[in-house]
């Protein structure tokens, strides 16, 4: 570069006389600037490698990703939503200034799945916000195949008609095939704060404030800005189908079209006992004052936590009491002689089994504990999954004519000799483990198919008592940011998986895939045939969760593609203030993955 030129800011360099002159705009500047930079520099040109396509393509400093789609033709068997850079999930408007292996992902990977979702969210709220000004957007949780929503005005919730629900569809659809693009924009923080507070958007407000990051990354869409945890499509083109359902005091969002929807209402329906679950740790964080992460930062700081975690394991404690009354007054009744609990990987299982079993006691009732485990078929007889390994998670790889024999001898007051299973040779051995129920006595029996009515097909229904187990988070980052219930429970199995089988985070992520096809097959299809539901969740859980799970996650290569993954946990992560171990009790359900239970497993 010749010494006529000097730096002026960091995009670029300009000659005294352009910039003496007074005579240029910004915009000539930067025309000027693209003119030099190809005569000295002759090509600003990058090899960007698409995965997809196993190929280098030439790019140009600044084009963006989605600029890389038309040229890769027909090559590309589906349409992008988001991609991968260097394994970070980014938006497809993502600019490119140094060589990056790209990959693209569709609606249908999880990530994508992830990004159609979060951008129907925020078209869910401009619809709102055009609809019905002043009302505030709450969406709660995941809920039946879609996203549960509430409208709150004045801290009471909006009663909502078919043809409100009518109207915001009417919009929704107007924005789709207006095709308004979703900006992206990154700004310091308190100007962040200042734009989200003039819309009135209080819990992004309390977050900010507790994280002090000095910059923010935020969407706009229209004249309206909000954050979401994670990246958007490039304009609402992009999402096609959705759909709107009136559910209790508020309304189901679905991201599929009105015939996916009407087919996944008739085979699953609305869920009664989660909704209930849900509605009612609503409430308990409505009373504690800790309603989404801003608030629990706020709570950790003032030295509230100790409160907090008393409050949280005593309504643990209160929830496992009123099952244990319930199981008292059928057991009085005749039935109730065994106890099934299931529930989806990671949810705490086998805590609650054993807590449950003390609230028993109290009620003067004795449990006696089998495992399913004991009761798989022989290897060479076990079901294969899809892949061709065994599968393990199957129904059919339990011996079902020897459980059913088993547990009707047990309710008719004989005895029996339980079966041991071996899992180093593959096959069931006979050992000596007599059992027989006496009339104050009880069989809990923990298992992923415990709702499954097939498991125990030759048994009267009234004698068999089903609790589903699982941590429904209603934790929320802010009012339309939630935390998922699989994440939670991912991260619980990250740590727990880490400490007593030493198995790394990269296995544990690139597993959780098929655990969730195995829950999603055996397990939530059958959990409203539940007598109880517990939530396994606390409140305070992520924040306790954080310290453990950090330094794991970090050990993620960034070579593999399971990082996007670990990357996106540890953001999460990042929105929670620490919160010590040692405050947790050692009866705590969260001690099942931490470490540290006066419980043996």
């Amino acid at each position: 570069m010749k010494k006529s030129f000097y730096l002026l800011s960091v995009s670029g360099f300009f000659p005294d006389s352009v910039c003496c002159s007074g005579k240029y705009s910004a915009r000539s500047f930067r025309f000027y600037l693209e003119i030099l930079y190809v005569k000295n520099f002759k090509s600003p040109v990058m090899k960007i490698y698409c995965k997809n396509t196993r190929q280098y393509i030439s790019v140009l400093g600044g084009e963006k990703v989605i600029d890389l789609i038309p040229r890769l033709g027909r090559a590309l068997p589906f349409n992008p939503i988001c991609a991968r850079v260097n394994n970070k999930t980014e938006d497809l408007c993502f600019p490119l200034f140094a060589p990056r292996q790209v990959e693209f992902l569709g609606a249908d990977s999880p990530s994508g799945r992830r990004v159609y979702v979060r951008s129907l969210c925020m078209m869910l709220y401009k619809a709102v916000e055009e609809v019905m000004p002043g009302v505030t957007l709450c969406i709660e949780h995941s809920m039946s195949h879609g996203h549960y929503c509430r409208l709150m005005k004045d801290g009471a919730v909006v009663t909502l008609t078919d043809s409100d629900i009518d109207l915001l569809l009417q919009h929704l659809t107007k924005l789709r095939d207006s095709d308004v693009p979703f900006q992206r924009k990154e700004r310091l923080s308190e100007d962040a704060i200042r734009v989200f507070r003039n819309q009135g958007l209080e819990a992004k407000v309390t977050l900010l404030e507790t994280l002090h990051d000095l910059y923010t990354t935020y969407y706009r869409l229209g004249s309206l800005a909000d954050s979401y945890y994670g990246p958007l499509a490039p304009s609402t083109a992009f999402i096609q189908d959705f759909d709107l359902r009136l559910y209790k005091q508020g309304f189901l969002l679905f991201a599929y079209g009105r015939e996916k929807t009407d087919e996944l209402l008739r085979t699953n329906p609305p869920q009664e006992n989660m909704y209930k679950a849900f509605t009612d740790q609503l409430m308990f964080n409505r009373v504690i004052q800790v309603k989404n992460v801003g608030e629990l930062n706020i709570a950790v700081r003032n030295r509230r936590t100790a409160d907090l975690i008393n409050v949280a394991e005593a309504m643990h404690d209160k929830l496992l009491g009123r099952i244990s009354d319930d199981i008292l007054k059928r057991r009085q009744e005749g039935g109730a002689g065994i106890v099934m609990l299931a529930g989806p990987s990671s949810s705490g299982k086998t805590t609650t089994t054993k807590r449950l079993a003390i609230q028993l006691m109290t009620n003067l009732i004795v449990p006696k504990m089998i495992s399913l485990d004991d009761y798989f078929v022989d290897r060479d007889k076990t079901p294969l999954d899809e892949k061709g390994d065994y599968d393990y998670e199957s129904l059919y790889a339990l011996d079902l004519e020897r459980l059913n024999d088993d547990l009707s001898r047990l309710l008719r007051g004989e005895e029996i000799n339980l079966p041991t299973y071996s899992f180093e040779l593959g096959r069931r051995i006979e050992k000596e483990k007599r059992l027989k129920l006496e009339d104050n006595e009880v069989l809990l029996i923990e298992g992923i198919h415990g709702l499954n009515p097939e498991l125990t097909s030759s048994i009267n229904p009234d004698e068999v008592y089903k609790v589903y187990v699982s941590a429904l988070t209603t934790l929320k980052i802010d009012d339309h940011n939630w935390i998922s219930t699989s994440d939670n429970r991912l991260l619980r199995r990250i740590v727990r998986d880490h400490k007593y089988r030493h198995t790394t985070a990269l296995d544990t992520i690139r597993r959780w895939q098929s655990v969730r096809r195995g829950e999603e097959r055996w397990i939530f299809p059958f959990s409203e045939n539940a007598d109880a539901t517990f939530n396994s969740s606390l409140i305070f859980e992520l924040g306790v969760m954080k310290d453990y799970a950090e330094p794991i996650l970090r050990q993620v290569p960034r070579d593999d593609v399971a990082y996007a993954e670990a990357f996106r946990l540890l953001r999460l992560l990042s929105y929670f203030e620490s919160i010590p171990a040692e405050q947790i009790p050692t009866t705590s359900l969260l001690r099942e993955f931490l470490g540290g239970s006066s419980f043996h497993y």
